[in-house]
């Protein structure tokens, strides 16, 4: 599929170099030329020097022949002229923007035939509602749902006082006693889709699929003792503090903002009523402690520093904080990251690409499509969500008479509003909703393709 990506941002990087991996026919417009030289070097893709907005520089792209456009330029003015720009070039084209600015929200969704947008995507409205989800329901590093809630897979580590160490998947259940399934663990930075031999180490990472109600138990089976969040510091001011405040509004925690500059404080003093706000340096740790560090229930850094973010977050874990969550703007260094105690880790870039990595395979596959893309183990392994539709292979066979591919495993199967960790007797049927774990490299683009 042809596809031109408009700024080569962050967002434009790890969309780049999510969409070439797949055998896409990129073209990557940026004004910068060393960015696109670098790009060019790194990928095998096009690339135009120049304003995307402008009629030459688009069709100089080949915007006649896309089929599909993404603009993640730095300003959200910038992306809606170069959507409706390429649509009014090629009518039939596909176009995605990235729409960041809070006061936009409402007319974006009234207008968008208006605007010619297929979607629209906020990064940071994303990660507002991930982190907010984090806090209502504390105990786990990351939690993806699947099934409309019915189904979730969570992120745990596994450290040397667990219960779960030294233990082999097999005896799993005998430890736990619920209903759950480790689909992938991490170790020592690698991803890894483990069978019922595999013994779980200490430092290990592992992604559990289950039910709300049994990861619950999970918890409680595990001795990890979850308390409700009642008192969160948000650590940095910015759009994701805005949308998070506002996620956390009337939920019964109170939520303070440190934020350096003095005009923004007075200024999300007047957009979040309630919230508390206030002027200082999070780097301080006067301010740090002065402002309640260490009766918080919940630390989240959201600062635009990515290596500030890690420190504070090293130090308020180092301060016993029960639940820190770090915001950082790209993991291209998970691997190096993935012993450090920052807790949760939330990118808002990530989560919005797999929103539009998903749109982009549901365009290539009409039928068969995926409902839902997440990437897990940080990024080297995926948890899709497929409905059995009419065409699917191997309806109502046993799983134990079916070869899944290397490096894929089913996870879950729902059955309506049962839920089911499939075993050797277990199968599907058409309407049901199967998720499956795979390794990134595996191209899945459809639920046959899981099938050897």
């Amino acid at each position: 599929m042809k596809i031109i990506i408009a700024g080569e941002g962050k967002m434009g990087a790890t969309l780049t170099r999510q969409l070439s991996a797949e055998g896409n026919d990129l073209t990557l417009i940026d004004s910068n030329p060393k960015v696109l030289e670098s790009s060019e070097e790194r990928y095998d893709i096009m690339v135009v020097q120049g304003n995307c907005v402008a009629m030459d520089v688009l069709l100089k792209a080949g915007v006649k022949e896309a089929d599909l456009l993404i603009a993640v330029a730095g300003a959200d003015e910038v992306n809606l002229l170069c959507c409706m720009t390429a649509h009014g070039i090629n009518p039939k084209l596909h176009t995605i923007a990235r729409i960041r600015n809070p006061e936009y929200a409402n007319q974006i969704y009234d207008l968008r035939s208006t605007y010619c947008l297929s979607m629209a995507v906020n990064p940071e409205k994303q990660a507002g509602k991930e982190i907010a989800r984090l806090l209502k329901y504390p105990g786990f590093l990351k939690r993806d749902t699947f099934a409309k809630g019915r189904v979730e897979i969570v992120e745990l580590r596994v450290d040397e006082k667990s219960k779960l160490c030294d233990a082999a998947l097999a005896e799993i259940h005998s430890i736990v006693k619920c209903k759950i399934l480790v689909c992938a663990v991490l170790r020592d930075g690698t991803s890894v889709i483990p069978d019922g031999n595999f013994v779980l180490r200490s430092g290990d990472r592992i992604f559990v699929t289950a039910s709300p109600d049994e990861l619950a138990l999970l918890l409680k089976n595990l001795g990890i003792i979850t308390h409700k969040v009642k008192n969160v510091l948000l650590c940095g001011g910015g759009r994701v503090s805005i949308y998070l405040a506002k996620e956390l509004m009337g939920s019964g925690m109170n939520v303070k903002i440190i934020e350096q500059d003095p005009d923004r404080c007075l200024q999300y003093a007047k957009m979040l009523p309630g919230i508390d706000i206030f002027t200082g340096d999070v780097s301080s740790q006067y301010t740090l402690e002065s402002q309640g560090l260490n009766d918080c229930d919940a630390v989240v850094t959201l600062t635009g520093l990515d290596e500030l973010n890690m420190v504070v977050s090293l130090y308020a874990a180092r301060a016993g904080v029960p639940q820190v969550i770090t915001k950082l703007g790209r993991l291209d260094n998970a691997t190096i990251l993935g012993n450090v105690a920052l807790g949760s880790v939330v990118s808002p870039k990530e989560l919005c690409c797999n929103i539009i990595l998903r749109y982009v395979r549901a365009m290539q596959n009409q039928e068969g499509a995926a409902l839902s893309i997440h990437a897990i183990a940080d990024g080297q392994a995926e948890a899709i969500e497929f409905q059995v539709e009419e065409s699917a292979l191997h309806c109502r066979e046993p799983l134990k008479n079916v070869r899944l591919r290397n490096g894929v495993r089913m996870a879950c199967i729902t059955k309506g509003s049962r839920l089911e960790i499939p075993n050797g007797n277990s199968f599907f049927d058409k309407g049901d909703r199967v998720i499956v774990v795979t390794d990134r490299g595996k191209q899945v683009y459809q639920f046959n393709d899981i099938f050897q």
